[in-house]
C-alpha cells in the first residue's frame, strides 16, 4: 500500500510542526510520508530538539523549510498546528484534506529555561495525542466498508 503524504504547517517551522513531523514519522512512518514547513521559516529550536530527544526521537538533522518548497506536490493531508498558518495556508494543495488544531506556541513563552522546557514537553505530549487520533481516524477511513447482505 502506498503511504499517504502529510504536510504539517506552522508559522516558523521551528517547534510545533518540527516536533509533529518527528512524532508522526516515528510513530506512524509505515503509513505516512511526512514533511513540515512554515509560512515564515526560521531555525529548528534547540528546545524542540531537546524535548524530542527525551522521547528517543532525533530531529537534530531537520531544517526549517518554506511552504513554497512544496508547490506542485500532492498531499493527502495538510495539517496546520497554529492559527496563523491556518489563515495564511496556501490554496495550492488541491484535493488534500485540511485539518487544523491550534497548539500553544512554546517559543512565545517568556519564562525561565525550565518553564520553557516544561511547555515544550507539554506541547510535545499534546501533539502526540492529537497525531495518534489522526492516525487512527485516517486508517479507519482508508479501510473499505464491508456491506453485509
Amino acid at each position: 500500500m502506498e503511504k499517504q503524504r502529510v504536510l504539517i504547517l506552522c508559522t516558523g517551522n521551528s517547534a510545533r510542526s518540527q516536533m509533529a513531523e518527528g512524532l508522526l514519522r516515528h510513530d506512524a512512518g509505515e503509513w505516512f510520508d511526512v514533511e513540515s514547513a512554515g509560512t515564515k521559516p526560521g531555525i529548528v529550536r534547540p528546545e524542540a530538539i531537546g524535548a524530542m530527544k527525551e522521547v528517543g526521537i532525533d530531529i537534530s538533522g531537520h531544517r526549517s523549510k518554506h511552504v513554497d518548497e512544496f508547490v506542485g506536490q500532492r498531499f493527502d493531508y495538510v495539517i496546520t498546528v497554529c492559527d496563523n498558518a491556518k489563515e495564511s495556508c496556501p490554496v495550492f494543495f488541491g484535493a488534500a484534506k485540511r485539518l487544523h488544531h491550534s497548539f500553544e506556541d512554546p517559543v512565545a513563552l517568556n519564562g525561565s529555561e525550565e518553564e520553557r522546557l516544561a511547555l515544550f514537553r507539554r506541547v510535545r505530549g499534546e501533539l502526540r495525542s492529537y497525531l495518534a487520533g489522526f492516525t487512527k481516524a485516517s486508517q479507519t477511513a482508508a479501510v473499505p466498508k464491508v456491506r453485509k447482505s
